[in-house]
């Protein structure tokens, strides 16, 4: 391998929290109507005053304590000087000379992605174009409903060597987030944003190119794609022996490439100095520590619990802990049928061909006490788990429990032995040639016998008995 990607993550993520960073906003303002959220400071009315969100503190903290960082008692907030039509002051709040946290890592794969710093800032407003981009709009519209919404801006060292890990480590991030209740996540929404910093090495001629920035990626798929995109890109430029500029690119969707946006900016271009109207933020190592002691179990703890708890495989431990609802919705339904393994069978089979993991589970019309009465109903023979998986489905859509629907429907096995013989009896005895040919040898031919039977009852008939009275009609 000649040429090797340097990748780091530069992450954006909204907080969950109930007001703004700095005023008494809602900071849940997606759906709502453009510029109803909104309030002097946050629009940087003169002479209105921010005060920091506690909650902002807290959910920083515990994000910070899951990327296993350094969490400082001591932070400040800075002004970061820069003009966008989106930016009513001219500047934004954030974390520069003393951060929330540093030095952490989160562990991917058995490998450790430095996390570098972890600061505390508010979002900036919104631009809607009157076209898909910029340049072919005739008008564009500010919606400062997103002004001084909290973000926690993650920032990695760059140990990130592929595109596909730099998007696994963000599917990993946004499960810890999701699990940790701080964020949604939600890329698709501007919860979760993410600028991507790539540089080549020319391993053959000791080269390293310069640095590109990557914006305007809002899945991870094409966070991926535009890393690709970015690493062939420079690789072509080095093999002709030249470099590429240090710039800022976006990610076109339309194209399938990046294009240039500007040259990258430098610390010193926005011009930091610290935020005068709000005085350092002191937390006490003793107040951190209730904060990180609310933690819950992160996703690894879960899923290494899963796999011994309820002696799953890798596989189905990763699936049933891929998001928290899940994982929950599937230990309550352990604890109505006491069947771990038979319960995660029926998740990975059915559950999850009617839902994702990410639905909300609590408004599912299917209950953990339906996946008992289910599983009874096997058991008792009275359903075969062909049977069983229609009746699930129904259960899913309608919410009926599964005795309910058997009685409705008349679908019970049919387990009368006297019946079952006499159907064998005359399926042999029009088929004279199989069973002869069965009885030198052809053992294949059973389940042409047992077919005949399950077609003739349309698979209600108990397979196990046809099986053991045809073997006995057969002489076996």
């Amino acid at each position: 391998m000649r040429f090797k990607p340097v990748i780091g993550l530069e992450i954006h993520v909204q907080l969950n929290t109930e007001t703004k960073a700095f005023c008494s906003c809602s900071a849940d303002v997606f759906e709502l109507e453009p510029n109803t959220a909104i309030c002097p400071v946050c629009t940087g009315q003169p002479g209105a005053l921010p005060v920091p969100s506690k909650q902002m503190y807290e959910f920083g903290i515990l994000l910070a304590a899951a990327l296993n960082c350094k969490i400082h008692e001591y932070t400040k907030f800075d002004r970061k000087n820069y003009f966008y039509p989106d930016l009513p002051k001219g500047y934004q709040i954030t974390q520069y000379f003393y951060p929330l946290a540093t030095e952490g890592f989160l562990e991917l794969d058995g490998k450790k992605i430095r996390i570098n710093r972890i600061h505390l800032e508010e979002d900036a407003g919104k631009l809607i174009h009157s076209s898909e981009t910029i340049t072919q709009a005739e008008s564009s519209f500010v919606d400062m409903n997103r002004c001084g919404v909290p973000l926690a801006e993650i920032v990695t060292e760059p140990d990130i060597e592929s595109p596909e890990e730099a998007k696994k480590f963000l599917e990993k991030l946004r499960q810890i987030l999701r699990y940790l209740g701080v964020s949604t996540g939600d890329m698709e929404k501007g919860a979760l944003r993410c600028d991507a910093n790539i540089s080549v090495i020319d391993l053959e001629n000791n080269v390293q190119s310069n640095k590109v920035e990557v914006k305007n990626m809002n899945s991870f798929k094409f966070v991926e794609k535009a890393l690709e995109y970015e690493f062939e890109r420079i690789k072509s430029q080095l093999k002709r022996g030249e470099n590429v500029l240090k710039e800022t690119r976006g990610w076109d969707l339309s194209t399938k490439t990046t294009i240039s946006m500007r040259s990258k900016e430098e610390a010193n271009d926005y011009r930091y100095f610290p935020e005068p109207d709000i005085p350092p933020v002191v937390i006490s190592r003793e107040e951190i520590k209730k904060i990180v002691e609310k933690m819950p179990e992160l996703p690894d703890e879960k899923l290494n619990r899963f796999k011994k708890k309820y002696t799953l495989t890798d596989y189905e431990a990763k699936i049933l802990t891929s998001s928290v609802k899940l994982a929950d919705f599937f230990e309550r339904c352990v604890f109505e049928t006491k069947n771990p393994k038979e319960t995660s069978n029926w998740f990975l089979t059915e559950l999850l061909k009617y839902t994702s993991s990410e639905d909300d589970f609590d408004t599912l019309k299917i209950k953990p006490h339906h996946f008992k009465e289910l599983f009874e109903l096997i058991v008792d023979g009275k359903i075969t788990r062909n049977i069983a998986k229609e009746i699930f489905k129904e259960v899913f859509e309608t919410g009926k429990s599964p005795s309910k629907i058997v009685e409705e429907k008349g679908i019970e096995v049919i387990g009368d032995e006297t019946l079952i013989e006499e159907m064998l009896k005359k399926i042999m005895d029009e088929n004279k040639d199989k069973v002869e040919a069965y009885k030198n040898g052809k053992k294949g031919l059973m389940g042409f016998f047992v077919g005949q039977v399950m077609k003739q009852t349309k698979g209600k008939a108990d397979a196990r008995k046809v099986n053991e009275i045809a073997k006995k009609l057969l002489g076996d």
